[in-house]
């Protein structure tokens, strides 16, 4: 198999926050994300997402400053159809790919609230938002397989000769990647994307989903969190400490958010939260700071030894790729890929399937 592939949560400031802090949505810290940007391109971090809400910048612009301050390291860009015209996408895209070399995907997402989808203009019930990312994409890929001039009539887009000058960057087209938990949200990746991505669950769970995407030939990735310490004795220290002074109003909007939401992949990680007292779904998956964090927020949670073997066991399920965040996010992202990954490299290396390596764990 090939290697699991590894991407981080980008951050709009300087990636110091706790998991149970408030985003400081009233301020961009673009020195700050810029910080953050280039330690990633100094640790070979594969790609940043950037994330896409009415509680953050807009993604686009700042990429396009990221852009100029790194060399290496790509951005996967959060977009959710109806905010565009296909056709102007597109052509952002491509010459985001121009100023970049290439150095763009894209994550497509539907929304997770119909009460945030208003604040955009957007009405559309849930499974609606995916018949028109279906459409969305269907167009995407036909401007880049040079399909035009194109002509479309759906349900959601209407177009007539459209057509574009500058195409992406060395030809073909951004790394597509479709988010959701839903079935419709894994027929849209299945039938456009390059890989379906949704929220952690445990291995036994990812892999009853993954299963038949990767048998129509797709990969699957999960977004979550990430604690790795030397000994599961520091890593638990430092999760109490990051915790300590959680905010119950912090929480009490997260409950309400999801209340009020219609996603899927949200509700279920609230769920498994809930389900297992906010603790611990294994030895390594905590679950404790969904309630302030959200569906991201499940966390593998141990010593390097165990947090390698538990990305290998996720592997053995059928995961190809991982978007992780860590609290706080610049600081954990150097553990990660300083002293996580060269063991999974290591793993890999020795082809040991997922059993052999956590009992390799089990006695390090």
């Amino acid at each position: 198999m090939a290697e699991l592939r590894f991407h981080w949560g980008s951050s709009l400031d300087s990636g110091q926050k706790k998991s149970t802090e408030k985003y400081s949505s009233e301020l961009l810290d673009l020195d700050g994300a810029i910080e953050f940007a280039k330690d990633a391109d100094a640790l070979g971090v594969e790609s940043l997402l950037m994330a896409q809400s009415y509680a953050l910048p807009d993604p686009l612009p700042v990429i396009g400053a990221l852009l100029r301050e790194t060399q290496r390291v790509k951005f996967i860009l959060a977009y959710r159809p109806g905010l565009l015209s296909p056709t102007l996408f597109t052509q952002i895209v491509n010459t985001v790919s121009w100023m970049s070399e290439g150095r763009i995907a894209l994550n497509i997402v539907a929304g997770v609230s119909p009460a945030e989808q208003a604040y955009y203009g957007d009405f559309l019930a849930h499974d609606e938002r995916y018949a028109r990312a279906d459409e969305f994409l269907e167009i995407l890929h036909a401007l880049w397989d040079g399909r035009g001039p194109l002509t479309y009539t759906g349900e959601h887009y209407r177009l007539v000769d459209a057509r574009l000058g500058l195409g992406f960057k060395g030809g073909g087209r951004p790394e597509i990647y479709v988010s959701g938990a839903s079935a419709v949200a894994r027929r849209t990746a299945v039938r456009h994307g390059d890989c379906w991505f949704r929220y952690a669950d445990t291995p036994e769970e990812i892999a009853k989903a993954a299963g038949p995407v990767v048998a129509e030939g797709r990969e699957v990735g999960l977004r979550m969190q990430v604690l790795a310490r030397e000994t599961r004795e520091e890593a638990l220290a430092e999760l109490a400490e990051v915790m300590r002074g959680a905010d119950d109003a912090q929480r009490e909007w997260v409950r309400a958010f999801v209340a009020a939401g219609d996603s899927e992949a949200v509700k279920n990680s609230m769920r498994l939260a809930e389900e297992a007292g906010h603790g611990w779904l294994s030895p390594v998956l905590w679950s404790g700071a969904v309630a302030y964090r959200g569906g991201p927020a499940l966390c593998l949670v141990g010593s390097y030894d165990e947090v390698a073997a538990s990305l290998m066991e996720y592997k053995a399920a059928g995961v190809g790729q991982f978007i992780l965040s860590g609290w706080p996010a610049r600081d954990e992202m150097q553990h990660f890929f300083t002293r996580v990954l060269p063991l999974v490299r290591e793993h890999e290396r020795a082809g040991r399937i997922a059993g052999a390596v956590l009992s390799a764990a089990g006695t390090r």
